[in-house]
């Protein structure tokens, strides 16, 4: 019996335990590791299992503080590559405290019911740090702000510092320095741009990220993910040791997406190798660094509709799994002439496009090369190659 595809399974946990066909990224620990970055922020497009290699982290470095839970988590790797490293990796298994916080939910209409979101998610962060209300060696008063933050009563200056706290907290408690993991990071900014209140969020994302990443003893490293590089200048202000990963970085490239490898050992197991061409043509065509990389829902899903239908049609799985309200904004204010190199691009036709890592909302329609950066970095525009300091780019499957 074959095992089920993870059709929407973010949860490595429930990935190894439930049974479901998994492809080993565990050597993302093993660079994680050489390579030591203290703050890394991850920009990939959507769909591209950023959610599972964040969970995939926590349940390797975390010590949850029960030996039980922990050695559950150290056999969720049993068998996959990064077991094979040595001691030199599998010694950091269970020795963090681990903050993991995603942003996803704070797409919201108005400024305070995205805030809400967001202190939702950090409530429930620190209650699933409840153990710290038991241990001595947190003051009275470090309990009681604890216990404000748990329960949503903490006011916006306490939430905007909360991870800053909870790593100090846990410092205090283990001795140890925390794992911070931060997913989807520029959804509350994307939605509060298109929503207006842009400013009013930037500001608390500012405060956020810089207390709990800029000069915070209590922090181990970080990894934040997210589509989009907004402007340094405007998130992470004074954040100089910001080690930014893209979509043109070699490094890194393998983990997020499925390489041609991965695909054809995949169609091998599930033994639909004949109609690995029809895949290529559909799902290929991103470029990560110099790594040849598949869309990891699209090839996923393709793989579930054949396992039906040997002879099943391909489609582009990926059109309603993501919100484009800033790509439909910005091809509706093109003008003729970026219009009419989209066109070129829909007819198969290459365009010499110079891409910029970062994007400013509030220069977003100043500039015409705005429209090729969302574009190229949410997936829908991939390289074929480079050319001096351009881009050629054609339209992805999406």
């Amino acid at each position: 019996m074959r095992k089920a595809l993870p059709v929407g399974v973010e949860d490595f946990e429930d990935i190894r335990n439930t049974g479901y066909y998994y492809v080993d990224k565990t050597m993302f620990m093993k660079d994680m590791l050489d390579l030591k970055g203290k703050v890394n922020l991850f920009l990939r497009p959507r769909r591209f299992g950023k959610t599972l290699n964040l969970s995939m982290l926590r349940y390797f470095f975390e010590d949850t503080q029960d030996k039980k839970k922990n050695e559950e988590h150290k056999e969720l790797f049993h068998g996959l590559k990064i077991m094979a490293e040595g001691k030199e990796y599998t010694k950091h298994m269970g020795k963090y405290p681990v903050i993991n916080l995603t942003l996803k939910s704070a797409k919201q209409p108005t400024f305070a019911l995205a805030y809400r979101k967001i202190k939702k998610a950090i409530a429930d962060e620190f209650q699933r740090h409840q153990f710290l209300l038991e241990n001595d060696t947190l003051g009275e008063e470090d309990k009681k702000l604890f216990q404000k933050i748990a329960s949503r009563e903490a006011g916006y200056e306490d939430d905007s510092a909360a991870l800053e706290f909870l790593s100090k907290c846990l410092f205090k408690a283990t001795g140890k320095k925390a794992v911070i993991l931060i997913d989807e990071y520029d959804v509350p900014l994307e939605n509060a741009y298109f929503r207006g209140f842009y400013e009013k969020m930037a500001d608390f994302m500012r405060s956020f990220f810089e207390s709990a990443l800029k000069t915070n003893d209590g922090l181990q490293f970080a990894v934040i993910t997210g589509c989009l590089r907004i402007s340094k200048e405007r998130i992470f202000t004074g954040l100089n040791h910001l080690n930014i990963i893209s979509v043109l970085d070699q490094t890194y490239s393998e983990y997020f997406g499925f390489t041609e490898q991965e695909v054809l050992q995949m169609m091998a197991y599930y033994q639909s190798q004949r109609r690995f061409l029809t895949m290529k043509e559909w799902y290929d065509g991103y470029l990560f660094g110099n790594t040849e990389v598949y869309n990891p829902w699209s090839v996923i899903k393709f793989l579930y509709d054949l396992y039906a239908d040997a002879d099943a049609f391909p489609r582009p799985y990926c059109i309603n799994t993501s919100s484009n309200e800033i790509i439909k904004d910005l091809i509706a204010r093109a003008d003729l002439e970026t219009k009419g190199e989209i066109e070129k691009l829909l007819e198969g036709k290459a365009l010499d496009i110079q891409v910029h890592e970062e994007v400013t909302y509030e220069d977003m329609y100043r500039h015409g090369e705005n429209l090729w950066n969302f574009l190229y970095f949410t997936g829908y525009l991939t390289k074929e190659c480079e050319y001096l300091s351009g881009k050629y780019g054609r339209v992805s499957e999406d």
